[in-house]
């Protein structure tokens, strides 16, 4: 070994050989070695140019990752309400996330209104439960009418800890305009029995850039729409629709359908579905630089819950939608039907609705069947059915139509009968004062009439029947129309339906 100070072994030489002319065999040695050689200039031109395109896409994603994670703000997920279920991993676990749209005309959003309108937290807007399953073979999209009565529950305002009583039968898109977000979302956990995992909520601007930042949507009108208050303005047939007018499609209450909220959801429905196959087909995700501005977009109108409040956690929901195929995307409304105390609001069509949230607790596969309710046996009346006072009201349009009714009701032993006269009304209600609850279910029962059309009032004694133009004929009231289709089937559409929306002829 070169430099070692060991003596030589025995069978080694004692020194190094000579040649003649050479000098030694090391020296010999020594100048048959390649000498050492500086790299090329082309190689340290490579390595730079590497370097400095490295360095550039660190800081290029360092800078996008500051900016879409300074884009978000955050909310409380509750106001106050009680959660029994622990932690759910966003990556595996079923998920419901509800989106909401609000009304708010600040900052961005004031053109759409007015001064007054521009404070505060605003309505829902627009209210759609988004649950997705644990293997991401099913996603349900369920909207919820801003005309909704419901019972909102004391809420606890998270940024001033004013605290909101109870309401009943206050209209669903009223819950976040008192005390926040987390209202709606408690609001929600109380109607349908699921837990809300997260919240996204987006004002009418994000709808503008996103519409602009896909090259816009594709929609489609049986008939040409021209609707003075939203400003939509859209041939028959096919149209892109982007910006404005994109918006305009999405708050249009006049346009579609009778003019009221239902038509309004089926348009929503539509777009979001007519969004997510331009998204699928076009591999827009697939764009970097699309994928970037529509994140920016989306981020700077967004508001979440704490839980989403990082760029990697709604990546990992975005990673979880980016290969459901449409069609396996169910968008659903949620039952309803006129509602008894105001024909221009809804209320919960039941049991349609009680056995949908059941279903949608038990599975997120609405293909499964629902848990089975449990059966009763049939138990008699604590009272003697011939001494309640019940009287009919006849409000069908019918003359004389009370008495064909009161036989109905003497033949199921209420004799203690009495027969008014009444202004015509198209539902059928039941009526009853404090003390008749029992009596007044047993005769709404045997008309087939739900929950929502019994109701206690003050100005009456005992059980009213008031007969409305939907009992003019037969033996029970025509069944009212639900949002539930024809089929039965209470999916609407789904993401790979391609749905021309009915123009309202009045609109």
């Amino acid at each position: 070994m070169f430099g070692s100070r060991k003596s030589p072994g025995p069978e080694q030489e004692s020194g190094p050989v000579a040649y003649p002319g050479q000098g030694t065999l090391y020296e010999a040695s020594s100048r048959r070695r390649r000498p050492f050689r500086r790299a090329p200039r082309w190689v340290k031109a490579v390595t730079a140019v590497v370097s400095v395109l490295l360095l550039g896409v660190l800081a290029f994603g360092g800078y996008w990752a500051w900016r879409l994670q300074s884009n978000i703000s955050t909310s409380e997920l509750t106001a106050g309400g009680q959660r029994t279920e622990g932690a759910v991993n966003d990556s595996t676990d079923r998920l419901q996330i509800l989106v909401l749209g609000t009304d708010t005309r600040d900052g961005n959003n004031s053109q759409f209104g007015t001064a007054d309108q521009s404070t505060g937290y605003g309505q829902s807007d627009v209210m759609m439960l988004l649950d997705i399953s644990a293997d991401n073979k099913h996603v349900n999209v369920v909207s919820f009418p801003r005309d909704l009565l419901v019972d909102v529950p004391a809420c606890t305002d998270s940024k001033t800890n004013q605290k909101y009583p109870e309401q009943q039968d206050a209209m669903i898109n009223s819950a976040m305009a008192q005390a926040g977000i987390g209202c709606a979302v408690d609001t929600v956990n109380k109607l349908t029995g699921l837990e809300v995992d997260h919240f996204m909520m987006a004002d009418f601007n994000a709808v503008k850039e996103l519409s602009n930042a896909v090259g816009g949507v594709e929609v489609c009108v049986t008939d040409a729409v021209n609707d003075p208050d939203s400003h939509l303005n859209l041939p028959a047939g096919k149209s892109q629709v982007q910006g404005d007018q994109a918006l305009a499609f999405l708050r249009t209450r006049h346009a579609f359908a009778n003019g009221g909220d239902l038509g309004r959801i089926q348009a929503q429905q539509g777009f979001l579905a007519s969004l997510s196959r331009k998204l699928k087909s076009e591999g827009t995700l697939g764009n970097p630089q699309k994928t970037l501005t529509i994140a920016d977009t989306i981020t700077r109108n967004l508001t979440v819950d704490s839980g989403l409040s990082s760029i990697p956690s709604l990546l990992t929901i975005a990673n979880r939608l980016k290969n459901i195929d449409p069609a396996n995307i169910n968008f659903i409304t949620t039952p309803t039907v006129p509602s008894p105390q105001d024909p221009n609001r809804l209320a919960l069509d039941e049991p349609a609705a009680s056995n949908f949230f059941a279903a949608l607790r038990n599975s997120p596969d609405l293909s499964q069947p629902a848990p089975a309710a449990p059966t009763q046996t049939p138990t008699a009346p604590a009272y003697d059915k011939s001494l309640q006072p019940v009287s009919v009201a006849n409000g069908t349009g019918v003359a004389a139509r009370s008495n064909a009714i009161a036989a109905l009701l003497s033949d199921a032993g209420y004799t203690n009968l009495a027969k008014l006269p009444a202004q015509p009304q198209s539902q059928t209600m039941v009526y009853y004062s404090a003390g008749f609850e029992d009596v007044a279910a047993d005769v709404a029962a045997l008309f087939g009439l739900p929950a929502t059309r019994v109701q206690q009032v003050a100005n009456i004694q005992g059980v009213q029947l008031y007969a409305g133009s939907d009992f003019a004929t037969g033996t029970k009231p025509a069944a009212p129309p639900s949002s539930a289709d024809s089929s039965g089937s209470i999916v609407a559409q789904t993401g790979s339906d391609q749905t021309c929306q009915s123009a309202n002829p009045l609109g």
